[in-house]
């Protein structure tokens, strides 16, 4: 079964703390709304009238053509990292499709595996684009404004 990633709670701790996105600003402090606010760590709706962070990430090591960058949500105030399961997350349960394609192990994107794909068969494309050898990663993406979602990643083998 494939792995929600969240993003790393160290990751995440650096940008409470005011440290630099990915253009080297400080992440913006805004109040939520309650609709469509997802937290990219515990993979949740930041609830309405909570303080949260905006700010440019870029899910990726290093810079290359295919490093996207993108603005996120986080939850201003400590909350638990989500994702480690096949369970879908309930950011990834709001919206009727998202878009998910694979990764190589180079973070290039592994073509033909780019999908708008309907929130109730995200499972069954995630274990197809698994399928492809070539694919190391999968990222969830949303499918009106391309904002980096949750990493997915290849399910363990329980023999290992």
């Amino acid at each position: 079964m494939p792995v929600f990633t969240a993003l790393p709670s160290d990751i995440v701790a650096a940008y409470r703390a005011g440290g630099p996105d990915a253009f080297g600003n400080p992440p913006e402090r805004a109040v939520s709304d309650g609709d469509g606010n997802p937290c990219r760590h515990c993979l949740c709706d930041i609830p309405a009238g909570a303080p949260m962070l905006v700010l440019a990430h870029k899910p990726f090591a290093g810079t290359h053509p295919y490093a996207e960058v993108g603005p996120i949500f986080l939850c201003a105030e400590p909350c638990t990292r989500g994702g480690g399961g096949a369970e879908l997350p309930p950011i990834l349960t709001t919206s009727p499709d998202y878009l998910i394609k694979g990764y190589s192990d180079a973070d290039r994107i592994v073509y033909g595996t780019g999908a708008v794909t309907p929130t109730s068969q995200i499972s069954a494309r995630l274990d197809q684009i698994f399928a492809n050898p070539d694919v190391a990663y999968i990222h969830v993406r949303s499918a009106r404004n391309n904002c980096y979602q949750a990493r997915v990643d290849r399910p363990v083998d329980a023999d290992d």
